[in-house]
């Protein structure tokens, strides 16, 4: 038993953590305060902690979707807008702060939600992952200013001199994979990435008991809405990202899904990058160990919710 499992007074826990987790657009938020809803009719008192990589950010709540005040005022989420855009944040700054909002939670008495369409992130605020040290401070900024006077394909070329099995699996484009691995190379921290023992992510066991649900829809369905939402995104979040960028938005934050897009006026881009995303959400869902797949076509949010409690009391009590 971990530090942070015996923190926890067992009496205390008088339901497993919840953990909901599906693709961009399926309607997490919603599906939140719907279960929360239920939850309180049952004598709880819920609070979301949110597992998304891009929502930390305070400055881009529209462009990342982000519950609005309204809905923070039906369910307090935690973990929300924290982060100034200026600043690169990892999941080893957010696994800590993760955990202690799920422990404060349960020690006060309240059912801890666990939102999320962040793969890693939600496991970090499930489990104790092993992840490689930070950077020291000026190590990323000079590999990111060599990164923006030469261009990515240059620092890639030094990777594949330096690992080059693993600058073959990197895409020569792909920024952060590559500033990541020199940086490791840099720290003397070997970049592969370990498959085997505690580092095993898909095999760790949660902190603690713990229902994971899986919000599915079918993918027409889903790719509808995903549209719809992205009309809106472009639409409604040009300013705040015009503002991001000027105030020297982050390598992190700019990672944000149709923050490029946006800047460019480019609605079917951010449209695609949206798909892109939902699909690789899915493909994150599919290895999560212990999933309960829900599945929410055509159902409004309190139907979804009554279906999401549903499968809860299955697993608790099968």
């Amino acid at each position: 038993m971990t530090a942070t499992q015996r923190a926890v007074n067992p009496a205390r826990r008088r339901r497993p953590v919840i953990a909901l987790f599906g693709p961009t657009g399926v309607g997490k938020t919603e599906l939140a305060i719907a279960l929360a809803e239920r939850l309180r009719a049952l004598g709880e008192d819920p609070v979301a902690i949110s597992a998304d990589a891009m929502q930390v950010y305070r400055g881009l709540e529209t462009l990342t979707a982000a519950p609005t005040p309204a809905e923070r005022r039906q369910l307090d989420h935690q973990l929300v807008s924290f982060v100034p855009v200026t600043r690169t944040f990892s999941v080893g700054e957010y696994m800590p702060l993760a955990h202690r909002a799920v422990d404060a939670a349960l020690e006060s008495g309240r059912t801890p939600i666990v939102v999320g369409g962040t793969g890693l992130y939600v496991r970090a605020a499930l489990c104790e992952l092993d992840l490689r040290p930070a950077p020291p401070p000026g190590l990323r900024a000079a590999l990111e200013a060599r990164l923006a006077e030469h261009g990515p394909e240059e620092l890639h070329r030094e990777l594949a001199a330096r690992a080059p099995a693993l600058a073959a699996r990197i895409p020569p484009r792909d920024r952060s994979r590559i500033v990541r691995a020199l940086e490791l190379l840099a720290m003397g921290v070997n970049p592969e990435p370990v498959r085997t023992g505690r580092n095993r992510l898909w095999t760790r066991e949660t902190r603690l008991p713990t229902v994971l649900v899986g919000v599915v829809m079918a993918r027409e369905n889903l790719y509808e809405r995903i549209g719809r939402r992205a009309e809106r995104i472009f639409a409604r979040a040009r300013d705040e990202v015009v503002a991001a960028d000027a105030a020297g938005a982050s390598r992190t934050a700019r990672q944000a899904i149709g923050f490029e897009e946006v800047l460019r006026g480019d609605l079917e881009g951010l449209k695609r990058q949206s798909r892109r995303l939902a699909k690789a959400q899915l493909t994150w869902l599919r290895k999560l160990p212990d999933l309960a797949a829900v599945d929410v076509t055509d159902l409004d949010a309190e139907r979804a919710a009554e279906r999401i409690l549903a499968q809860l009391r299955r697993r608790e009590h099968g």
